[in-house]
């Protein structure tokens, strides 16, 4: 990069990082914009304002949307998709209702740019269930009645699963700075704290039945 380069942060840059929930680290949004730096520098994406069609990987599947590259992930998933499971609260990033999995980090859907997710693998809290099998956490909020009004309830979820799948032995603490994003207006955090670690006390007793009949069986 010669002296007189001169670095400029987007828009998109912003809700890349501004994107990333508490869930994760600050670092995680400082290489958000540090990679969109880059980027602008290097090559030209330049699209809009017209309306146009990309592919986007959800749950597993492939669909085609027409989107305008303003929208945001939040706008197509529910507008265009009729994935409304994923809550639209605060619409500014600050209450994490809207928090998907993109490449299984969890994310805002409100503050990130659907065009940024071609290419990437959207999960959201339709894609957690198989069919009418709930998945352990859902099962969990249920059990421990872990919500009132429910708008919280996905993006909860959503934190909560997938510190699981990167830490299978959470303490209390990790749960709390997993959700710390979160806002539960109902204050129902005790109650997400012990259906959390309820599943994790599933998970680990089944993983030592599973070794205790593998050992029976050698």
């Amino acid at each position: 990069m010669t002296d007189g380069a001169k670095t400029t942060f987007t828009r998109r840059g912003f809700l890349k990082g501004a994107g990333v929930t508490a869930a994760t680290t600050v670092i995680e949004s400082a290489n958000a914009l540090a990679r969109e730096a880059k980027d602008a520098m290097h090559h030209d994406r330049a699209v809009g304002p017209d309306a146009l069609p990309v592919k986007l990987n959800i749950n597993g599947q492939e669909h085609t949307v027409t989107i305008e590259p303003r929208y945001t992930l939040a706008e197509t998933l529910r507008d265009q998709l009729d994935l409304t499971g994923t809550k639209v609260v605060c619409d500014r990033g600050s209450c994490s209702a809207c928090t998907v999995w993109i490449d299984k980090v969890p994310t805002l859907a409100c503050m990130t740019l659907t065009i940024d997710t071609v290419g990437r693998k959207i999960t959201t809290i339709e894609g957690l269930s198989h069919g009418d099998t709930m998945h352990q956490v859902q099962a969990a909020f249920v059990k421990h009645d872990a919500m009132q009004c429910g708008f919280c309830t996905p993006g909860m979820v959503m934190s909560c699963a997938a510190l699981l799948d990167r830490n299978p032995n959470p303490k209390l603490d990790d749960v709390k700075h997993a959700v710390s994003g979160n806002l539960c207006r109902c204050g129902t955090y005790p109650k997400v704290f012990a259906a959390t670690l309820d599943v994790a006390q599933q998970r680990k007793h089944a993983a030592g039945l599973t070794t205790l009949s593998t050992e029976r069986e050698a």
